[in-house]
């Protein structure tokens, strides 16, 4: 016992004199530069020209949920990495993250719904303060010039300020604004488009079916013999099925109707009769998770992975409500979370799942 309490002085004594030196200017001078370095150091490893990465910048749909921003996929490859939607938060995650913000190469938009297109102010903003040497290149539906031009109208006074500022010899002013690039799919033209293709990677455009948000769109994104398709948001379509014929991974977006009744009584219950005829509305226009399942199977999709989710789960109980009767459909499905990384290895057929 003697030898006991012995021991418990000790740590005692540790955890006292530990404690003493947090609060210590120097020792928190020490500590705060450490963490200052690490936030600093930009993640130029998701370059590597050796993959092609994929990262959930945001994951839920309009509908608010902790720990997810909305709609946003980041993908690496060919030294750069592009955005496929900029829903509201995700530039927070990819500060966050210290992703190579002067590197981003072009934004694809989806569709112009707001939680698709919220943040790319924003995104415009911190890639140009970052050192970005020419304009953000976005390409999307008809309607983008809009979208487009309000935003840089919208943002023409922030970027005076900052150049007036900072100086234009370090904030580039011919750099500042986006660059549109709207592709010509719609209901009567070919059902799809190559986009990009630049050092090695090519992305293809394709129709999907969000009425009445048309035109809508998915894409696909093929690097080092590599395959990704985003589904975008649609009913259960046979364009994503083509799409992503033998893909290595599907990211297909996800409502689990049988969710909403439940949400729809309780808004109503609380007043809200504007938000429960909303989600009675939506579920005409989205897939359900066994049904992406079901897409994913018939286009022999190696993996998996669901986002733009609606309701997003906030726990286990949700996540298995949310997924109920999936893996009766398919195996092998995962639920999308802000942060989770992708890599798909150039030339393999491995499939490596991980979190930034």
């Amino acid at each position: 016992m003697r030898r006991v309490g012995l021991v418990l002085l000790v740590v005692a004594a540790v955890l006292a004199a530990t404690v003493a030196l947090y609060f210590v200017p120097a020792v928190q001078d020490g500590l705060l530069n450490r963490a200052v370095q690490a936030d600093a150091t930009a993640r130029t490893d998701l370059l590597a020209n050796d993959a092609l990465r994929v990262l959930l910048c945001g994951t839920r749909g309009p509908l608010p949920a902790p720990r997810r921003a909305e709609t946003c996929i980041a993908v690496f490859a060919g030294g750069h990495w592009f955005l496929v939607d900029a829903g509201q938060g995700s530039w927070n995650n990819l500060a966050l993250w210290q992703i190579p913000a002067r590197q981003i190469a072009a934004v694809f938009i989806t569709h112009m719904h707001s939680d698709h297109i919220g943040e790319l102010g924003e995104i415009n903003t911190n890639t140009w303060i970052a050192g970005r040497p020419a304009p953000l290149r976005v390409f999307g539906p008809e309607g983008l010039e809009q979208l487009t031009h309000g935003v840089n109208v919208a943002y023409s006074i922030d970027r005076r300020f900052r150049i007036t500022h900072h100086g234009a010899g370090l904030l580039n002013p011919s750099a500042a604004p986006l660059d549109v690039v709207t592709v010509p799919l719609r209901a009567n033209s070919a059902p799809k488009a190559l986009v990009y293709d630049a050092d090695g990677v090519r992305v293809i455009a394709f129709l999907v079916n969000h009425t009445p948000a048309a035109p809508a769109f998915g894409y696909r994104f093929d690097y080092r013999g590599r395959s990704l398709v985003i589904s975008g948001d649609t009913v259960s379509s046979q364009s994503v099925i083509s799409a992503a014929a033998d893909a290595d991974l599907l990211l297909h977006e996800a409502l689990a109707a049988h969710m909403l009744p439940a949400l729809a009584d309780a808004a109503k219950a609380a007043g809200r009769t504007s938000a429960a005829k909303l989600l009675a509305d939506i579920p005409g226009y989205h897939t359900t998770p066994m049904q992406a399942a079901a897409i994913a199977n018939k286009a022999k999709a190696r993996a998996l992975v669901l986002y733009h989710l609606v309701p997003a789960p906030r726990n286990d109980l949700m996540e298995r409500v949310f997924m109920r009767g999936v893996s009766a459909v398919r195996s092998e499905t995962k639920l999308g979370e802000d942060g989770m990384l992708i890599t798909l290895p150039a030339n393999s057929t491995v499939v490596q799942f991980g979190h930034i």
